[in-house]
């Protein structure tokens, strides 16, 4: 398994954001809920109008089976406005194209390994590397830390960890300030 990490350069994250909403509002929406709420990408792609309809996303973490309630942002919610109009409550959040080849059911969400895909064709866009669908939940943790690091035991909190260790070896700190020790490092 590969580590992925984290969009460091908020000038980046735009420019993603930019680059996907001229090709695709779904993918844009998609990358957008999954660096504004912190989300698995397991529990984005099942996620139903309904859910976004509100202030805030409620729902039961398919991983640890606990209950998460999520702010909407007011970035997210500007991104969400236009794409859920017109939608039915019931409809995924982001649906299929295609029929399901192995159930050939219709109308199913996102599966995960096409929004590997399209992080990943935004991410070569970007001459990234290490990208997967956990970077947009690294991301929203990484920038939340940035913001506010005297928040990291609401930060562990929010990302059910055991450890403030385990949230900064997570969300990418530990590897920046291992990186910053070696660049400084002298014997002159």
């Amino acid at each position: 398994m590969n580590i992925v990490q984290p969009i460091r350069d908020k000038r980046v994250i735009e420019g993603i954001k930019s680059f996907l909403k001229g090709r695709n509002q779904r993918d844009y929406v998609l990358f957008c809920t999954g660096i504004y709420t912190g989300l698995r990408i397991s529990d984005i792609l099942w996620l139903r109008v309904s859910d976004v309809s509100g202030t805030h996303i409620v729902l039961r973490e398919g991983k640890t089976n606990k209950p998460k309630m999520i702010k909407i942002n007011i970035e997210l919610r500007e991104a969400l406005n236009p794409y859920i109009k017109g939608k039915q409550p019931e409809e995924f959040l982001f649906p299929a194209r295609s029929r399901k080849i192995k159930s050939g059911l219709r109308q199913q969400p996102l599966h995960r390994s096409t929004a590997y895909k399209m992080l990943n064709f935004a991410a070569r866009h970007f001459n990234l590397r290490d990208i997967g669908c956990h970077t947009m939940r690294k991301t929203w943790g990484y920038h939340l830390y940035m913001h506010n690091p005297r928040n990291l035991a609401l930060l562990m909190e929010m990302f059910n960890h055991s450890s403030e260790t385990v949230t900064l070896r997570y969300i990418g700190i530990t590897q920046d300030m291992a990186d910053r020790a070696v660049d400084e490092l002298s014997y002159a």
